[in-house]
């Protein structure tokens, strides 16, 4: 699918919705190792940009993403509109990353 048919609008520029095929979702549970926790609290007593946590965030989100993107693909999809992510903690140390979004068909204008 190509990126530039995903988005957070309603809308997609240059194409007309023909059919709405319904809510697409990824879903990620990811878990800090004992080890990325050390890690990153060293990196709070320097301060700034936790990057083993940044690192984390960005593949969990990413992988989510993709997941998406395969069940958009799997229902016949040509994009993805209202896209969205939500997190929840699901135990400490544990959240769960959803990548979401309403699956179209489309037509070029």
């Amino acid at each position: 699918m190509d990126h530039k048919l995903i988005t957070t609008g309603l809308t997609i520029e240059g194409y007309k919705i023909t059919e709405n095929l319904g809510i697409v979702r990824g879903i990620i549970v990811r878990s800090r190792s004992i080890l990325g926790n050390i890690g990153a609290a060293f990196q709070t007593i320097v301060g700034g940009n936790i990057t083993l946590y940044t690192e984390l965030c960005e593949k969990t989100r990413k992988d989510s993403y993709e997941l998406m993107i395969q069940h958009a693909q799997e229902v016949g999809a040509d994009g993805i509109i209202s896209f969205r992510y939500d997190a929840n903690d699901v135990m400490q140390g544990v959240t769960e990353i959803l990548a979401y979004g309403t699956a179209v068909k489309l037509q070029k204008i």
